[in-house]
């Protein structure tokens, strides 16, 4: 009998030599062909689940965002909506091998989107996820009464996909091994300046 292929799982397996291919050789590497080749398959077989190179790289982007939003989905309960705020962004970090090179991909594509108009519709839609993530996050804090009432949603959402775009940037770039305490100590300290533990003082209140 011939073998029974899981299509999801196959496209997923491809997305992820993506991934292998643009961490080690940079999304201009990622031709359809160095693609093959990583997964172990041939040109034909990848064509069978991806038409284009531009199908694929839109499928392997598309899947760093549904992997980010299935970890924090996935994320225990927690009464304490800072915490839980702290560990939805530490989700998004490059904390270990797996985010870092989802990072590393997330980046990648950016820069690229900039001077390549294709990738500018898909870049655009990863961007607005994000940005409602980021606002269910403030909203989170500001519903459970810890934002500090001074504060603006809106702002501060786009405030903290700043600050963790930043982070994501220097943790790249830094020398230090991937689960960089400092970068864990530093959206700890920006939660507790935007919304403070109730036996502080809170100004406004």
């Amino acid at each position: 009998m011939p073998k029974v292929v899981d299509a999801d799982a196959r496209r997923t397996e491809l997305a992820e030599a993506v991934w292998r291919v643009i961490v080690r050789d940079g999304l201009e590497g990622a031709s359809v062909r160095r693609v093959a080749q990583e997964a172990g398959l041939s040109v034909g077989s990848l064509r069978h689940y991806f038409t284009s190179q531009s199908d694929l790289l839109s499928f392997a982007l598309e899947l760093v965002g549904d992997r980010i939003e299935a970890r924090i989905s996935a994320l225990a309960p927690e009464r304490d909506q800072r915490l839980r705020v702290q560990a939805m962004v530490e989700e998004m970090l490059p904390l270990d091998t797996e985010r870092r090179a989802e990072c590393e991909v997330w980046l990648a594509f950016t820069a690229r989107a900039l001077v390549d108009p294709s990738l500018a519709g898909l870049r655009a839609n990863i961007d607005m996820r994000l940005r409602q993530a980021f606002r269910i996050m403030i909203d989170r804090l500001a519903d459970a009464g810890l934002l500090r009432p001074s504060l603006d949603r809106t702002t501060e959402a786009e405030r903290l996909y700043a600050l963790v775009d930043g982070l994501i940037v220097h943790a790249l770039l830094s020398p230090e091994p991937a689960g960089q305490h400092w970068v864990k100590d530093i959206v700890t300290a920006h939660l507790g300046d935007i919304a403070p533990a109730t036996d502080q003082p809170v100004s406004g209140r």
